[in-house]
Formats: structure tokens, C-alpha cells, sequence
């Protein structure tokens, strides 16, 4: 039986949270999907991730950077490139699927939101299905099974501090 997790906020430490329940799972013999949506960029946590083969990385081969950025045909690639990510993830033999900042692609309809919401609902029964990202759809927290919602009190963002190399990313 799985169950759908949210996790949420504006604090940081949604994908960390993710990671979190991945190496735990990998731990069990579990196999996970980590699908990255909206991140292309080298990030420490891959490097990681490579070493366990009990989780499989799905992410857009290339790098579209932020979304106030993107062109329409951009929109458009990175749309096609989630629905084949969501698809590869649901057709696979996986204990769980996380998709990472997937509540922001569905925000932006950089997805086929009507099919992610179906596929969601179809596979929650046979495998843990984690959702993380900046706020979440009412439709999607009202399927949820768990929602954890992180909430930023202090961030060194503020201070003009940048994102560090195995902190932030």
C-alpha cells in the first residue's frame, strides 16, 4: 500500500526531506524514483545518489534555468520533457516516485496537469508517491496522505549570503 506525502513551504529542506525518505527506502532494498523537474544544474546530491542503485535519477537532459526566464518554446520543451519524465517514472517497477519541485511545474502548467493528477491518483496504491515544491494545487492536498509544510523563519538568502556547493545545492 503507499501513500501520497507532501511536503511544502517556503523553508528550505523539501528535497532534502525527499532524500531523506529515498535513502531510508534504499536502506530496505526499496527501489526509488528521484525525478527532478524545473533542475538541470550539477547538484552534490547526484553525486550521492549514483552510488545507490536501488534509486534511478530522472531529470531534463538540459539546464532551462528559472521560470521568469523561459521563452514559450521553452515552455513547451520543458512541458514535454516533464510528461516523458512522469511517464518513465510511472511505468517503472518503483517502491516509491518522488517528484522534486513538482507542485512549482504543475503551477506553471510546465506539465500536463490533468494527466499527472490522474497518474498520481492511479499509481498511490501500489507505491509511495512524494511531492515537493513551493505551493501545493488544493486538489493535490486534498488527495494527500501526509503534508509537511516547512516554513522558513531565518534563511542567510536574507543576509546576501549565496547558495552554497553541499548546503544548498
Amino acid at each position: 500500500m503507499g501513500l501520497l506525502h507532501i511536503y511544502c513551504g517556503d523553508g528550505k529542506g523539501k528535497t532534502t526531506a525527499s532524500l531523506g525518505l529515498a535513502l531510508r527506502m534504499a536502506g530496505a532494498g526499496m527501489r526509488v524514483a528521484f525525478v527532478q523537474f524545473m533542475k538541470g544544474g550539477e547538484t552534490a546530491e547526484l553525486a550521492s545518489l549514483a552510488r545507490l542503485p536501488e534509486i534511478t535519477v530522472m531529470r531534463c537532459e538540459r539546464d532551462y534555468g528559472f521560470y521568469g526566464t523561459l521563452t514559450e518554446d521553452e515552455k513547451r520543451e520543458l512541458a514535454n520533457c516533464h510528461n516523458d519524465l512522469l511517464a518513465r517514472a510511472f511505468s517503472g517497477n518503483f517502491d516509491a516516485v518522488i517528484l522534486d519541485e513538482f507542485n512549482i511545474a504543475y503551477k506553471y502548467r510546465l506539465l500536463d496537469c490533468e494527466n499527472a493528477v490522474r497518474m498520481i491518483a492511479d499509481n498511490r496504491e501500489r507505491c509511495e508517491i512524494v511531492l515537493t515544491g513551493r505551493d501545493p494545487d488544493e486538489k493535490l492536498l486534498d488527495m494527500a496522505d501526509y503534508i509537511s509544510e516547512i516554513k522558513c523563519v531565518r534563511h542567510p538568502y536574507k543576509k546576501g549570503i549565496q547558495a552554497r556547493k553541499g548546503i544548498e545545492f
